[in-house]
This record gives structure tokens, C-alpha cells and sequence, in this order.
């Protein structure tokens, strides 16, 4: 699922994980395969971010709004 946007309330660059609050005020946390799928090696607190989930509803890859 394409389209989530939401900003980075913490980020774990030791796990590699973190939480996101999503547009919508739902937090999201998401495991260090959706970061690593991303090709980031960073991220910032109160960056901009887009998800894509799995049918579960699982974070599978949060990238920056402008990558594809």
C-alpha cells in the first residue's frame, strides 16, 4: 500500500527502527527491514517520510516523500 506520509517521532540508529506519527495522529513504529529496504541511512526527528505497508498492515519500507 503506496501513499502514507507521516514525520518521524524517534529513530534507533543502533536497531535501525523507530515511530512515526502519521498525518491521520496514528503512531506507527517500524522494524529495521522496512529501514534498510529504504537505501536511507539516516533519519532525522520531524523528517518527512512515506510508508508502504503490507496487506497485514505492516511497515515494509519508509523512504523520503520524493524517492520512488
Amino acid at each position: 500500500m503506496l501513499g502514507m506520509q507521516g514525520t518521524v517521532a524517534t529513530f534507533d540508529a543502533a536497531t535501525r527502527s523507530g515511530l512515526l506519527l502519521l498525518d491521520d495522529g496514528t503512531e506507527l513504529s517500524f522494524p529495521a527491514r522496512a529501514f534498510d529496504a529504504s537505501g536511507l541511512r539516516l533519519l532525522r526527528l520531524g523528517q518527512r517520510v512515506r510508508v508502504e505497508t503490507d496487506a497485514a498492515g505492516d511497515v515494509v519500507r519508509v523512504t523520503l516523500p520524493t524517492m520512488s
